[in-house]
């Protein structure tokens, strides 16, 4: 075995390199471990964004030691943090950097302190620890490394968190139900181990081949370990659809193209970004793959531009700051009196850094931040820890909650109150959402094949059926519509206006008590999304 006693600063950049390059290659592999077969698995993006964020800041530390380097990694991470999986693997690096407090280099002792330190403030994070999670896995593998800690060899201290990481994940289905029963192991977990792997390969000296990090020359700090962007240019993303697509060949010929490049492959879709100054380019180039899906283009020298030439508007007493996806969704939003829409939602969770730099442009001391997701809400609390503003959650889990708290929202009333009240009206909507199944699974007497619509009912799958419209009716007869006067249908960006008007009509027919309304929501996976008032 090899024996390193000692790392700097540079090699635990080295680290996170090799580390963020290993999690790259098995993103889409970790995406895919959703328990429902729903098309929103995010977990090996977010924690892939976290971990690049990471390391960009890492490039930026000017002091190369340990704790400087440390210190740098942490920061970046909780600002990059996107999602529940993001924000408790920012928490385990905060741990680590804590207990590298002005040390030059990483000894073998500070390894296991920081991983111990870091379980303990991944677990705080969370309001309900569950076991059988990530949380378990991290757990595990730090009391591993405290059993092998007198030999102070990172290696062997390395080889045994990741080996007892392996053996937490396979784990995790017997620790959780749920789980068990979608017949997957915990994406997050998986995460971290991929990420312990990664620690070791570089330990070993087996980072040929993946993306080692050099230290940046002076002068040139600040630049991007991924790339340094030099301009702006065009932030273009985009979903390839087809069959046989090669990721590692797709990520070349657009690395060769621009800058920023993530490429996720999950089944036949491959995901797209990439920062460039010709986005026709890199659509010529995906066309010839295959069908194009949610194209987008951005121009970020105008984005830079109308950002720096916005005057400063009025103050207001409470601003509000909602995250949602789809154009249909923003308008929505807006139309009800939101401060500030978060871009953000199923498979593009917002960043720490998102999120506090939204609460920070709004004009007022006091706001009130509506996530909107489950996988949101750890986010939206560091951001609240970090903001000079008084920052207040209402815990809002869907788009629906959402607009029934945003409609509850007073001006004239204080924060408390408007956070009692906005809370409150969350338990008065149901919440439907259908979307389509991508694989075949079994849920307790539901059974599904791929291609098969599925529906939701406040986040528990309920129904599965070949049509949409039978399978909405299913769900709705699951709920005591007597007291009820409104359904809001929001289509997403695969439906057609006709079709949503078509259920509709269909639901003011079989329930006139109703007002039924049919509303271009735009967002992406779900082809519908209906609230129940």
């Amino acid at each position: 075995m090899k024996v390193i006693n000692s790392c700097s600063g540079q090699d635990l950049v080295g680290m996170f390199g090799v580390a963020t390059a290993w999690l790259e290659r098995n993103a889409a592999q970790i995406n895919s471990l959703n328990v429902f077969p729903v098309p929103d698995g995010d977990t090996g993006i977010n924690m892939l964004l976290t971990m690049r964020s990471a390391v960009e800041e890492a490039s930026r530390a000017i002091n190369e030691s340990a704790s400087a380097v440390a210190c740098a990694i942490a920061h970046g991470a909780l600002m990059g943090a996107r999602g529940n999986s993001g924000v408790i693997l920012s928490q385990i690096l905060r741990g680590l950097a804590t207990m590298l407090q002005e040390k030059d280099c990483l000894e073998g002792s500070d390894l296991v302190a920081g991983l111990r330190e870091g379980t303990t403030l991944a677990y705080r994070a969370v309001s309900h620890p569950v076991e059988g999670t990530i949380l378990t896995v991290i757990s595990e593998a730090s009391a591993a490394a405290q059993g092998v800690s007198a030999t102070n060899n990172l290696c062997a201290i390395m080889e045994a968190t990741a080996s007892a990481a392996k053996d937490s994940v396979a784990r995790t289905p017997s620790l959780l139900a749920v789980l068990r029963e979608a017949g997957v192991v915990d994406a997050g977990g998986l995460g971290l181990y991929v990420i312990f792997e990664g620690w070791l390969r570089y330990l070993r000296g087996e980072g040929e081949g993946y993306e080692i990090l050099a230290p940046i020359p002076a002068g040139q700090v600040g630049a991007s370990v991924f790339g340094a962007e030099r301009s702006y240019g065009y932030c273009t993303e985009f979903i390839i659809e087809g069959r046989d697509l090669n990721s590692d060949r797709i990520r070349e010929r657009l690395e060769a193209m621009g800058e920023s490049v993530l490429v996720v492959e999950d089944e036949n879709l491959v995901r797209v970004h990439v920062h460039t100054f010709d986005p026709g380019a890199a659509i010529s180039y995906a066309t010839s793959l295959g069908t194009l899906h949610q194209v987008k283009v951005q121009n970020m020298d105008d984005q830079h531009e109308d950002f720096i030439a916005i005057e400063k508007p009025p103050q207001i007493e409470i601003a509000t700051a909602a995250v949602a996806s789809g154009e249909g969704m923003g308008e929505v939003f807006r139309s009800l009196g939101v401060t500030a829409v978060v871009p953000g939602g199923q498979t593009m969770n917002p960043s720490t850094e998102e999120l506090l730099r939204v609460v920070g442009s709004v004009p007022s001391d006091k706001v009130i931040l509506l996530p909107n997701n489950p996988n949101i809400v750890l986010a939206a609390e560091q951001a609240r820890e970090l903001s000079a503003k008084r920052v207040a959650i209402v815990p809002t889990e869907t788009i629906p909650q959402g607009v029934a708290a945003l409609l509850s929202f007073n001006s004239g009333a204080d924060l408390e109150g408007n956070v009692a009240v906005m809370t409150e009206a969350i338990s008065a909507v149901r919440t439907v959402e259908v979307t389509i199944a991508v694989r075949s699974a079994r849920f307790g007497d539901l059974v599904m094949k791929e291609g098969q619509a599925i529906a939701f009912l406040d986040g528990e799958l309920v129904a599965v059926g070949e049509r949409i419209p039978q399978l909405v009716n299913e769900v709705l007869s699951q709920i005591d519509l007597s007291g009820s006067e409104l359904v809001t249908i929001y289509y997403g960006a695969d439906t057609e206006g006709a079709e949503a008007e078509g259920l509709a009509e269909a639901l003011r027919q079989k329930y006139p008590h109703l007002e039924v309304e049919a509303i271009h929501g735009g967002q992406p996976h779900y082809n519908y999304i209906l609230s129940v008032e």
